[in-house]
């Protein structure tokens, strides 16, 4: 799969050119950016192809001619030919991350303090961290830098779930005394709220105002079972929920491997792909977060 990968990526490069969407991805250390472009598609009509239309979304290429679906005609040896050969040829390999593995009433958008995607993913976090750990879940922390694109709206490919979780992020359950876990909320309240599951977090300002978990307000002194992740154990994002850590499992499941089987098991129960936000981050007199 990794190689299999690696050849898509480099097929990726001139698409610019062609296709109605591009992507980029750039990394230096725990900085990320993902980037997500429409382009426009007038020069070739080329849209974006399924398993079963990949003639009529990316056109023909019959020896030395590439015949757009606009019905535009491109000679051998020009560069819109060489990048719809390549990408023609390569659409049977990518046929297993165009199966459509669910379906999504509404696009469920990233944005915080919350929103419908990232309490979805932080919630199927605990519950997956917990039956892994067979260990009480009470928290759940991840970041929004690791949900990289939008759920859509209609069809939900693998290649939407592949995109959209693309680390290779472990599932992970840490044991907190509330005292560490009430440091963690004060810096993301002087910083930026991330992904938080089964918390009422309300932030004054750069402070924080109140913390409810389980609907009772945090102990400083009992001990907590946290989800998150191994990327923000020890910096990422600027945290370290590993620190003090009075239990720690790093289990060998990735989010993504968590989060497809889950899509693939709602579709099988005839659910739709939907979450919904409540309330659980407020942030007031502070702009921008």
């Amino acid at each position: 799969m990794e190689g299999f990968m690696e050849m898509v990526k480099a097929r990726l490069i001139p698409l610019v050119a062609l296709t109605l969407l591009a992507f980029s991805c750039t990394q230096k250390e725990y900085e990320y950016s993902w980037e997500k472009f429409r382009m426009d598609g007038h020069r070739t009509g080329v849209t974006v192809p399924n398993v079963d239309n990949v003639a009529r979304a990316l056109g023909v290429v019959d020896g030395d001619v590439y015949t757009a679906p606009n019905g535009r005609i491109f000679p051998k040896g020009s560069a819109t030919y060489a990048v719809a050969a390549d990408m023609i040829g390569v659409q049977e390999q990518m046929a297993r991350v165009k199966e459509i593995i669910g379906h999504a009433p509404a696009a469920m958008v990233r944005r915080a303090p919350e929103s419908e995607i990232s309490n979805w993913l932080v919630d199927r976090m605990m519950v997956d961290v917990a039956r892994l750990t067979r260990h009480k879940v009470d928290v759940g922390i991840t970041n929004f830098g690791g949900i990289r694109v939008d759920m859509p709206e209609g069809d939900v490919i693998m290649d939407d779930l592949l995109s959209m979780f693309p680390f290779r992020n472990y599932l992970v359950y840490v044991a907190l005394k509330g005292s560490d876990l009430q440091a963690i909320f004060d810096y993301m309240a002087k910083t930026r709220v991330q992904v938080l599951g089964g918390v009422k977090l309300v932030v004054d300002g750069d402070q924080v105002e109140s913390v409810l978990i389980g609907g009772k307000p945090l102990d400083p002194k009992k001990t907590y079972g946290v989800a998150t992740n191994d990327f923000l154990l020890d910096g990422g994002d600027g945290l370290t929920v590993g620190k003090n850590a009075r239990e720690l499992i790093v289990t060998d499941q990735t989010i993504i491997d968590a989060m497809l089987p889950y899509v693939r098991s709602l579709t099988e129960a005839g659910k739709p792909i939907a979450y919904q936000t409540d309330g659980r981050v407020v942030i007031k007199n502070k702009e921008g977060k």
